[in-house]
């Protein structure tokens, strides 16, 4: 039997779509699942596309989702190089024994003629397809041509009749007329192989079992498996995904601003709810269960899961699978998650930012909205006193005021300054009042924080900020309030 090996070729072209790391991640477990070996290969066949650092961008991104590969270009292996513009040469002799197999021909057609021809299918209404013009050059005059160095490229015979069928895993038979195919260019003029044809070669020789990719490559594989029948080499098993979409019948495109996975990873999303939120776009484990490790993954994957209908980017979803995660983690974890955050915006050496972490974990759902919930605690921010005014906690600015004046002093008299203290000293003074807690806390909170919204209760944001600012804030927010008729 042989071994499973899967491969991920991305193409270098700037970044790592979330589309791109599904495909990743799922012939990773393919790999893992059946004690197989996982290649990564970079695609940059195309060098009018290349980006200067994209590769780095490919490694960090499998590093840090941890997805770890066997064999590549960082590390090498037995079939390399991994790297398609070092392998030149081997696609340059499997042309040569496609030609001799009548798999293809040299074509020395001009540009000139070439654009005639597509201008004459596109006033007749019909898709461009090569004729055929070069296909009867006896091969011995063709590679004499070639080695004069006439300006030539490598086409694909493709038969006039029939049709090529194969088996995919997720769509089953798929069948192509093979009078709808084009006979593309496999070499180019410079040498540079298509990638119609280098994806063939290379997964060959580097005995990839399992091909996965996406749909749009449905219509190009029976022309790939012209190719395996013409050198006569054995199919691998595909398996052709369907897109991810932000919404029904649109892509997910960096064009249009969508995030890609250092966006997320840069605002402050955990790449183990990115792995997991990914794993479940367009793949089911067959049960109700959402939350999955990436080991728990390997062991839980199957290609019967994978589902045929494109698969809805909700970032609502991932947003709340990322707090979830959040919550997972021990404190001490999330508070040296939180520590860089803290820094941007608590100069305040006096906090306690570990207490902080304690009262903020439960209500953070990603890493990078962490200074917009503590904005309140250096300085007090500008707000409408108008938030005082509260039905639910029958607050409003007499009684308010009324509260943070009684507050103040039964604060001012405590010698010890904790969260007991402070509530029992608060609630004191509620039985003493005879009000509802909320007429008490609600206006501390708003006094203290100029929020409505915060980490932690009024009780917690005192002990936090300390006797003296806590007073300070308190009674600096009361002449603002007016008199008390």
């Amino acid at each position: 039997m042989l071994k499973v090996r899967t491969r991920f070729a991305p193409s270098p072209t700037g970044y790592m779509h979330i589309g791109n790391l599904r495909t990743a991640l799922y012939t990773y477990l393919i790999a893992r699942k059946n004690k197989g070996e996982f290649i990564l290969r970079i695609e940059d066949t195309d060098q009018e596309r290349f980006v200067e650092g994209a590769i780095d961008v490919i490694y960090n991104t499998l590093k840090i989702v941890g997805l770890e590969h066997d064999e590549g270009p960082d590390i090498g292996g037995e079939y390399g190089p991994y790297v398609q513009s070092e392998r030149k040469d081997i696609y340059a002799h499997y042309a040569h024994e496609l030609i001799k197999a009548k798999g293809a021909y040299i074509c020395f057609c001009t540009k000139e003629r070439l654009d005639a021809l597509r201008e004459q299918c596109q006033k007749a209404g019909e898709q461009f397809r090569y004729d055929g013009f070069c296909k009867g050059i006896p091969i011995e005059e063709a590679f004499k041509r070639e080695a004069a160095g006439e300006p030539c490229v490598v086409r694909q015979i493709i038969p006039d009749t029939g049709a090529t069928s194969f088996d995919d895993v997720v769509f089953g038979t798929i069948s192509l007329e093979n009078s709808t195919l084009d006979e593309g260019v496999l070499l180019k003029s410079d040498k540079m192989p298509t990638y119609n044809f280098a994806n063939v070669v290379d997964d060959h020789l580097m005995r990839i079992t399992h091909v996965m990719r996406g749909s749009e490559y449905l219509s190009s594989t029976p022309k790939y498996n012209l190719l395996y029948q013409a050198f006569g080499w054995p199919l691998p098993i595909y398996i052709h995904l369907p897109p991810v979409m932000k919404e029904a019948g649109k892509k997910l495109s960096k064009r249009e601003g969508d995030a890609s996975f250092e966006d997320f990873y840069n605002k402050g999303y955990l790449t183990e709810a990115i792995v997991n939120y990914i794993a479940l776009l367009g793949w089911s484990s067959g049960t109700e269960r959402e939350f999955f490790t990436l080991p728990e993954l390997v062991e839980a994957f199957n290609t019967e899961g994978l589902n045929k209908a494109p698969a809805i980017f909700d970032v609502n979803k991932l947003r709340w699978m990322n707090g979830e995660y959040i919550r997972k983690k021990s404190l001490e974890q999330f508070h040296l998650l939180a520590l860089p955050y803290y820094s941007e915006v608590i100069k305040n050496k006096d906090i306690d930012l570990f207490t902080l972490s304690r009262l903020l974990q439960p209500r953070v759902d990603v890493l990078s909205d962490i200074p917009e919930h503590i904005d309140f605690i250096d300085k007090l921010p500008e707000y409408d006193i108008s938030i005082f005014v509260n039905k639910k906690m029958k607050t409003d600015l007499q009684n308010s005021k009324y509260a943070l004046e009684k507050a103040a002093k039964a604060l001012d008299e405590l010698e010890n300054w904790n969260e007991l203290s402070i509530h029992d000293a608060l609630f004191a003074l509620v039985a003493e009042l005879g009000v509802k807690n909320g007429q008490i806390l609600w206006p501390i909170r708003i006094a203290i924080s100029g929020r409505q919204a915060t980490p932690g209760g009024a009780i917690e944001l005192l002990a936090l900020l300390g006797k003296k600012e806590s007073l300070r804030r308190i009674l600096g927010t009361v002449p603002s309030m007016g008199q008390i008729s």
